[in-house]
């Protein structure tokens, strides 16, 4: 049986020859220059490839961006945690001394208003502060800085700028006890600023007092300003000691339930005014028997 060979001709099989290629493709690349040279014939194909190619140029430089980027976050980082750390270590120090100027002011402020208020009333005394408050929970006393060698002595009324505070119980040669206005032990002579009734007031040992011995048809009404009388011996008159918060009036009792809030902080601030002893006049029975002396040696 015959066999045919089916191979190609040398020519095809070996296509155009090398130099042929070549010298057609460089004169194609001529002809391109020129034409988008010319007439930018290529601009359409040139924005076409860019398309395509933009996002594969990204692609191939994100590696170098990431690692940059990441150079750059991990030194700006460490850069913030330094400033971070020591932003805090400046507030640490700060911060104190913010809040005990803030302390001063305040302190400062409630100086200048205890001494006006000493030079309106035309009183006398001194300033302490506060060291502690009692150890007994029933109990409202504080204890001052000062004592038997400053002055002090048991019977004093303490001030505030708003109004009493309470009075020296006790005193020591450092400190001094203090009862407040609000302590059950503690009773303060008033008198209704409105009307001039007389009463005294008791402390409930809550942040309140009451208002005693008020008949349920006294002249009173919430709102009212209670004053020291001065009929005691131990507060000036006219200092304010509280206002008339609730009134109960039930005709099965004598006396009406008033209760009534202090106007002054009582529990609150840490610098106050011990006022001097009040200085009265000699009582009758005193004066008696002078009198006589000099009745007689006339």
């Amino acid at each position: 049986m015959p066999v045919f060979d089916r191979a190609p001709p040398p020519f095809f099989k070996r296509g155009p020859a090398p130099l042929a290629l070549l010298s057609f493709y460089v004169a194609l690349s001529i002809a391109l220059f020129v034409l988008d040279l010319r007439f930018h014939a290529l601009d359409l194909l040139r924005q076409s490839i860019s398309v395509v190619t933009d996002p594969l140029q990204r692609l191939a430089q994100s590696p170098l961006r990431l690692a940059s980027g990441s150079a750059d976050y991990f030194r700006e980082l460490k850069s913030l945690q330094t400033e971070n750390s020591d932003f805090r270590a400046e507030r640490l120090v700060i911060t104190p001394r913010l809040t005990r100027l803030q302390e001063l002011e305040a302190e400062n402020t409630h100086l200048r208003n205890l001494l006006k208020l000493r030079e309106r009333e035309m009183t006398n005394g001194q300033i302490a502060s506060v060291l502690y408050t009692a150890r007994d929970p029933f109990a409202r006393r504080v204890y001052l800085d000062k004592g038997l060698n400053h002055g002090l002595q048991a019977g004093q009324p303490a001030i505030d700028v708003a109004g009493v505070i309470g009075q020296v119980t006790r005193v020591f040669p450092l400190s001094a006890e203090v009862t407040l206005l609000t302590d059950k032990d503690l009773a303060v002579p008033v008198q209704v600023l409105r009307t001039g009734q007389r009463s005294v007031t008791f402390g409930l040992g809550n942040g309140l007092v009451e208002l005693k011995y008020m008949p349920i048809n006294a002249d009173v009404v919430e709102g009212d300003q209670l004053v020291t009388s001065g009929l005691d011996g131990v507060y000036p008159a006219g200092f304010p000691v509280a206002k008339v918060t609730h009134i109960e009036r039930d005709s099965a009792y004598a006396f009406a339930r008033i209760t009534a809030a202090p106007v002054a902080a009582v529990e609150s601030h840490n610098i106050i005014m011990v006022l001097n002893p009040r200085k009265l006049p000699p009582s009758p029975e005193e004066t008696a028997p002078t009198a006589a002396i000099r009745k007689k040696s006339r």
